[in-house]
């Protein structure tokens, strides 16, 4: 009888820290099953891109698959690390030119250019949208980075990425 108290007295014990450790991590960081980046961002908590491929635009056959997509350019990417590991530079992009800012939603991965007068690009994610006295803008952000870009008008959006091919 005393080995069984004993015993009842340690599994007691330890649910009781399980549980009070589950508590404070869920306090203390929102959930207590999460993967963090280094910048402490959820690293599976991000908005999907939007649907620019549509079912009727894929054909499949035995021996090839079509995608019909006009107007669709082929994109490379540098070694930033900042959209790892949706892609790296041994990563192959398919990107359209959006016609609208009404086209670009929350989760899009957009190419822009930070300065109009550059031929430099960045390629991040589309975190926010909004309007401000100036219009239509969006922020994005590397899936890694710390920061986000800040605002950026549809004018300086090149491309979204709507396919990645590994």
């Amino acid at each position: 009888m005393k080995n069984l108290l004993v015993w009842s007295t340690i599994i007691m014990a330890i649910a009781l820290i399980a549980l009070f450790s589950y508590l404070l991590l869920d306090y203390a960081f929102g959930s207590p099953i999460t993967t963090l980046n280094a910048y402490g961002n959820n690293l599976f908590d991000k908005p999907s891109p939007g649907n620019w491929i549509q079912e009727n635009q894929i054909l499949i056959y035995p021996d090839r698959i079509v995608i019909l997509l006009p107007n669709a350019t082929m994109s490379r990417y540098a070694s930033t690390k900042s959209m790892d590991p949706i892609f790296d530079d041994t990563a192959n992009g398919i990107e359209i030119r959006p016609e609208s800012e009404y086209q670009i939603h929350v989760g899009d991965i957009i190419a822009y250019k930070p300065n109009m007068n550059s031929n430099e690009m960045i390629v991040h994610r589309v975190v926010k949208t909004g309007s401000d006295e100036q219009g239509w803008y969006c922020i994005a952000k590397g899936d890694n980075s710390g920061q986000n870009d800040g605002k950026i008008r549809f004018e300086q959006i090149v491309y979204v990425t709507v396919m990645i091919i590994y």
